[in-house]
């Protein structure tokens, strides 16, 4: 805990701090926490909505108590820009960073998988595609299948990705954008079985790891639940603290999503997590954001100095929780 110590607020020794302390501890010793990764959910979790840039010194003290120093926290920029998700700009000696486009699009699909997931009713179609990749330089072909996995496909077979729901405009997004219009091939296709939702079921049943994703939201749920106690309750000095919670809290949500389909009710397992785990994402971000904004805007600047206040997509979080 010395890292995090020297940069924590004088807070009551209360069960909020010292759960909240003990969670980072743990997730420190397990090294759960990739610098870039991380850095990308704190800038659509929070920097997006106020404004879009941040000076990198702000950056730097905001993941310091996580224990991301600020060597790796310029690294990991570094490498974000090269990648063409993070852009820079300067101003005197200091450097603002923000979402490019191309960021903020994967972005938007996140935010609303993690903020705004609603229950879709199937429509009994399939969303395929199709892909001749072997003509295509490997990382092309992995940043191509990386935007599949997060759009929630799932490979059925050698070159065939399915899904039963996802936006197919979605995808030819993708595909404009990565400029692969003569090596993918969209379909939505129909089940023809004497038993679809079944048949759906099944297949569904081999493309994902059911059973891999219900143990990573019973470790998530484990992990995170006891901030639903009443007696838990963060103090007048403990908003750095709850940032922290809710950065983590979010960070490990958008990591299970990244595995997770995004399907209806009728095709889920009927002991999948996933609605349990939701529940308890809402409530407690709902719970501590107060206190977490009031901690991000006092840490982070932009060119002008003071961030802005949220967007009006901030107060669609989470809608009915």
């Amino acid at each position: 805990m010395a890292a995090i110590a020297d940069n924590m607020t004088n807070s009551g020794n209360n069960k909020f701090r010292r759960k909240v302390e003990a969670l980072i501890d743990t997730t420190l010793m397990q090294q759960q926490l990739n610098a870039r990764s991380l850095i990308l959910t704190i800038f659509g979790d929070s920097i997006s909505t106020h404004g879009g840039f941040i000076w990198l010194g702000s950056l730097i003290s905001l993941v310091k108590p996580l224990g991301i120093n600020q060597r790796l926290v310029r690294t990991s920029v570094f490498r974000l820009s090269e990648k063409e998700v993070l852009q820079s700009r300067q101003a005197g000696r200091r450097s603002f960073y923000s979402l490019t486009d191309k960021g903020f699009r994967q972005f938007r699909h996140a935010a609303e998988r993690i903020y705004r997931h609603g229950n879709s009713t199937w429509d009994g179609e399939w969303r395929l595609v199709f892909t001749n990749l072997d003509k295509i330089k490997s990382k092309r072909r992995e940043a191509f299948q990386k935007e599949l996995n997060w759009l929630g496909f799932s490979r059925l077979s050698n070159g065939i990705y399915g899904h039963p729901t996802v936006d197919i405009e979605k995808v030819r997004q993708v595909v404009n954008e990565m400029k692969l219009q003569d090596s993918i091939v969209l379909m939505e296709a129909g089940n023809r079985n004497d038993d679809p939702l079944g048949a759906s079921r099944k297949l569904l049943r081999h493309a994902f790891k059911f059973d891999a994703i219900n143990a990573e939201y019973r470790e998530y749920i484990d992990s995170f639940e006891t901030f639903l106690d009443g007696e838990v309750e963060p103090g007048p000095q403990d908003d750095e603290l709850c940032f922290l919670l809710r950065t983590l809290l979010i960070h490990r949500f958008r990591l299970i999503l990244l595995h997770e389909p995004e399907l209806p009710l009728e095709l889920l397992p009927p002991d999948n997590l996933s609605q349990v785990a939701r529940k308890m994402t809402a409530r407690i971000y709902h719970r501590i954001s107060d206190a977490a904004e009031r901690h991000f805007m006092a840490i982070g600047e932009s060119e002008q100095g003071a961030l802005p206040a949220a967007s009006a997509e901030y107060a669609t979080r989470f809608p009915g929780s």
